[in-house]
């Protein structure tokens, strides 16, 4: 079995889904290659890979730097055309876009199946079969497959020697170049900013009064404020599936409600249609058609947006960018506009929320949620530990929540956290590090160890 994992290079490292993707390979196969695109210094970062025995591909031109998603995915595809592999595994995402747009855009453009947020893949008689966040799926050759932060990348043995790295360049490839590069990306980032949204002046309490406050804040009667700010409005939006109904209608005059059913039937209806303005539910299923559908579509896809507003007949898009750290503001140049959009899931009136610095008192989450009632949840960072399932996930590659008591417990704060808690009524921060981003987002702050 032939394998090509795409790869990225981020600050100087293997993104670390696309490391687990090498990984899976490795167990797969021993005709495993790597397939790169970036500037040419990425080469040191991938040079060591030819120890673990896999050729290394890295594409390096001038022509592609500025290449969005979609541009990126189209460079991919006429690179692995000449590769005829029979399988290609893809991280989930990068951790620094976390778009999870690349691996599904790949497969529509090369026409071949796909399964998305594999877990584990295993050959079949036929193909693979992969284990997923949402069940088990299986698939013929040839295949594309997008995987879980679930494997870990073995080290080189000591007596492995060092291979190559082979360049290509557009020479090679003769891509198109006006699908390359900034000129062949559709989406625009505008600018980038902090986001104060979400903010709270957080009031700090002892380890002791953390129940009491429980008590009082469960007895409270919440007022939420209607607030009716005018704006301007499209004219028309499409709304795939009813999740994304009540955003549609935010921005647009007109919302057309169409069904989730397969990506292909919609791409038709769009191409038949054609409506200004498609939105997606930020969902697993979102997330894995509505980049199917930019990729026939040939138009740009702006993904896990928090905010929608209007200028003129433009949609005007906003989402966590660079890792988190800031927000972005986005547009498409071309129709039809398509974004995925967070909304919000029904939830309990309290959610204990494990992170990464709890990981190793697992049974305290669960007990403490238990005694006071509460729906447990975890970040990114907790189940990417694989210590909690990814249905738990809260935050921008999760779910948003709006509960009346949100208790983040060993959490950061980063962005991609924050956006997706905003809705609760009250939220109260429990983490050691007086200075964590959390407290800036926490209605009430304990410095303490849970």
């Amino acid at each position: 079995m032939k394998i090509v994992v795409c790869v990225k290079v981020i600050k100087g490292e293997i993104n670390p889904f696309d490391a687990s993707a090498i990984e899976c390979a490795l167990q797969l196969s021993d005709d495993v290659t790597v397939v790169s695109m970036g500037p040419s210094s990425t080469e040191t970062v991938l040079l060591p890979l030819t120890r673990l025995g896999v050729r290394v591909i890295l594409i390096t031109d001038s022509l592609f730097v500025g290449s969005d998603t979609l541009a990126t995915a189209y460079i991919l595809s006429k690179a692995i055309q000449t590769l005829h592999p029979d399988l290609i595994l893809c991280g989930r995402q990068s951790v620094d876009g976390d778009t999870a747009q690349v691996g599904p855009m790949l497969s529509a453009m090369l026409g071949i199946s796909l399964i998305t947020n594999a877990l584990q893949v295993e050959k079949n008689e036929n193909g693979i079969t992969a284990k997923t966040r949402l069940g088990t799926e299986s698939t013929t050759f040839p295949a594309l497959v997008t995987v879980e932060r679930s494997y870990t990348l073995r080290f080189p043995s000591i007596f492995s020697k060092l291979g190559e790295v082979c360049l290509l360049t557009n020479k090679e490839l003769n891509c198109d170049i006006k699908r390359c590069g900034l000129a062949g990306s559709p989406t625009r980032v505008l600018e980038t900013f902090e986001n104060e949204k979400g903010k709270r002046r957080c009031r700090f309490i002892s380890m002791d009064a953390l129940k009491p406050l429980l008590t009082i804040l469960q007895q409270q009667k919440v007022i939420k404020k209607n607030v009716h700010t005018k704006q301007k409005m499209l004219p028309c939006a499409w709304a795939i599936g009813k999740e994304v109904f009540e955003k549609a209608c935010e921005i647009a005059e007109n919302v057309v409600l169409i069904e989730k059913t397969d990506v292909y039937s919609i791409v038709k209806k769009v191409q038949e249609e054609k409506p200004g303005v498609v939105l997606w539910n930020g969902d697993l299923w979102g997330r894995r058609n509505a980049p199917i559908a930019a990729a026939l579509l040939q138009t740009g896809l702006c993904a896990d947006c928090t905010q929608l507003a209007a200028e003129e007949d433009t949609l005007i898009m906003y989402r966590p960018a660079r890792g988190g750290n800031v927000y972005a503001k986005i547009k498409c140049l071309t129709k039809p506009q398509m974004a995925t959009v967070r909304t919000k899931t029904a939830s309990s009136d309290i959610i204990v929320s494990g992170g990464r610095g709890i990981a190793d008192r697992i049974d305290t989450l669960y007990a403490f949620a238990n005694e006071i009632g509460a729906e447990l949840a975890a970040s990114r960072g907790l189940v990417d530990t694989g210590k909690m399932p990814y249905d738990l996930q809260v935050g921008l590659t999760g779910k948003s929540v709006s509960p009346k008591i949100y208790i983040a417990i060993g959490i950061s704060g980063a962005v991609h956290h924050t956006c997706a808690i905003e809705n609760a009524d009250t939220v109260i921060a429990i983490n050691p590090d007086k200075n964590a981003r959390i407290f800036e987002y926490a209605d009430y702050g304990i410095v303490d160890a849970f």
